[in-house]
């Protein structure tokens, strides 16, 4: 979603109602087929309307993007017809809450860390935590988060300017391809992300301008964005390749600050007696003594 206007709210809400009925088949949707001719994949919009309950004709409105006054049982029942999950269920209602005039409140995120903030990041010496925004801006670190990061803070793409950028390193830096084991799950995560967050925000221009930046910079981050996949950030596991202790899979959660609204604390705890715990310990022990930490990770030193 480009922009707050009519046209790209129309626009989003077409696509995203469209790739998400066309991933199911009838047979899923419990639905007889009958003739062996379908020209569409996935759900008619019949069938979508058969299961959400509601009139064909109206179906068609919600999908060429008019949801505005659209009540909550009827999102529901399209919720539970399209078998959406948490994150799409509630990407749903900030489109719908977008297309509402009423509901076009702007939201407000924080620009700045506050030094309690900091202080807790700064005590907790024995795993890598950071503050981020939803753009993926890492805006605070602790010493063992930016040992483990370095690759992404040492990355030319921010020798001249800021903010350290994640997904700006995922996609426009080819060490991204080495530092994230499993590149492609780190890509298809992070644009689902910031599709999530376009409905939560669409008045946010610095969101909506370096999703302009990667589409046009990226081809591969042009064609996740074409999914229209959505996602939470809360908890799972990072493949991580760090030049000094190589291989990591490290459990990690995703923190919302309640008094930061749009910031989140990230932080790694590896499990104990594990290989990660011992090749953070050391990391932690270099990165205190000073020791430069590589920041260009190669598989073949």
């Amino acid at each position: 979603m480009a922009g707050i206007d009519k046209k790209n709210l129309a626009a989003e809400v077409r696509e995203f109602l469209s790739t998400r009925r066309a991933r199911i088949t009838p047979e899923q949707a419990g639905l007889p087929v009958y003739g062996g001719n379908r020209r569409v994949t996935g759900l008619r919009r019949e069938e979508v309307a058969l299961l959400a309950g509601m009139s064909v004709d109206y179906y068609i409105r919600l999908e060429r993007g008019n949801l505005s006054g659209v009540s909550d049982s009827v999102l529901e029942a399209l919720a539970h017809a399209l078998r959406f999950n948490e994150a799409e269920r509630a990407y749903l209602y900030d489109l719908a809450r977008s297309a509402t005039p009423s509901g076009r409140r702007p939201n407000v995120t924080a620009s700045r860390v506050r030094p309690t903030i900091v202080r807790l990041l700064d005590s907790m010496t024995d795993v890598p935590a950071y503050v981020r925004n939803a753009r993926f801006d890492i805006l605070a670190a602790n010493e063992l988060g930016r040992a483990l990061y370095a690759p992404v803070f040492d990355s030319p793409l921010f020798a001249q300017c800021g903010p350290v950028n994640t997904a700006r390193f995922l996609f426009l830096d080819p060490a991204a391809q080495d530092f994230w084991t499993d590149w492609d799950k780190g890509a298809n995560d992070s644009v689902a992300f910031l599709r999530t967050e376009t409905g939560r925000a669409p008045h946010d221009k610095a969101l909506t301008d370096m999703i302009g930046e990667l589409t046009t910079k990226s081809d591969e981050f042009a064609r996740r964005w074409a999914r229209h996949d959505v996602k939470f950030h809360r908890s799972g596991v990072k493949n991580l390749h760090h030049p000094l202790v190589g291989d990591l899979a490290l459990p990690y959660e995703a923190m919302d600050l309640p008094s930061d609204p749009g910031l989140r604390l990230n932080f790694y705890t590896p499990e104990p007696d594990s290989r990660e715990q011992e090749a953070l310990s050391l990391l932690a022990s270099w990165a205190s003594t000073g020791t430069v930490v590589p920041s260009r990770p190669s598989r073949n030193d």
